[in-house]
């Protein structure tokens, strides 16, 4: 039992790290949503301007 109080810091300091890890997934999870969200409103808006471009086409 040489090394209790190093085992008892090494869980501290792994406790620690792994809060520190699932805040940053928790933050890169919604960076990804929203740039989900943000491409999507992109793509509406091109295939509305190419929608719109089509009936230009064919009224002439």
């Amino acid at each position: 039992m040489t090394r209790g109080n190093q085992r008892e810091v090494d869980r501290q300091r792994a406790q620690k790290r792994a809060e520190k890890h699932k805040k940053n997934v928790q933050k890169e999870k919604e960076n990804i949503v929203l740039k989900k969200e943000r491409d999507a409103e992109i793509m509406r808006q091109k295939q509305a301007a190419a929608m719109a471009k089509q009936q230009q086409g064919e009224k002439v």
